[in-house]
């Protein structure tokens, strides 16, 4: 799903017009209505704006998988997102990666490496990545569902990475 689409679902969930949504992130309506409708891409700075106006975690997750071009957890518009579901389906995500992990062959090297270890640890990868996407999930519908800010969890979070020296 681009950008384009996301804003305008976003919008027209929160029962805004074009004018009303540009209004709050401060651009004109034409550049709204062109972003979309596909016929411009959305400028790093809408789509800043817009995420950070609305503090919307869909718009945050869908601004960068614009600017990755898809290396990133796509939202998941046909999943049951109530807080009991992801709550579950994280835990049951989180406990594969773990199994996955455990029996990855890491200590080996490279070019140690067998074609069934590779599949190992590449089946590694791939459970970790469901983790983090259901895990994501988790921690926008409860930032929703109990008004935390977004934003806000991932500012505290690099406020303590950066205390810690994982961080300049």
């Amino acid at each position: 799903m681009s950008i384009g689409d996301v804003l305008h679902d976003y919008r027209k969930q929160q029962g805004m017009t074009q004018e009303e949504f540009a209004e709050q992130i401060l651009i004109d309506r034409s550049s709204v209505a062109k972003v979309e409708t596909g016929k411009r891409p959305a400028p790093k700075s809408l789509i800043r704006q817009a995420a950070s106006t609305f503090d919307e975690p869909r718009l945050y997750l869908a601004a960068q998988e614009e600017i990755t071009g898809g290396a990133s957890v796509p939202w998941l518009d046909n999943a049951d997102l109530h807080r009991a579901a992801t709550h579950f389906k994280s835990m049951e995500e989180a406990e594969e990666a773990l199994v996955a992990m455990k029996t990855a062959p890491i200590m080996k090297r490279p070019d140690q490496l067998t074609p069934a270890d590779r599949e190992a640890i590449k089946s590694t990868i791939f459970e970790c990545v469901e983790a983090i996407t259901a895990l994501t999930h988790h921690v926008a519908v409860l930032c929703k569902e109990y008004t935390f800010s977004y934003f806000g969890i991932w500012k505290e979070h690099r406020a303590e990475l950066k205390a810690k020296k994982y961080l300049k």
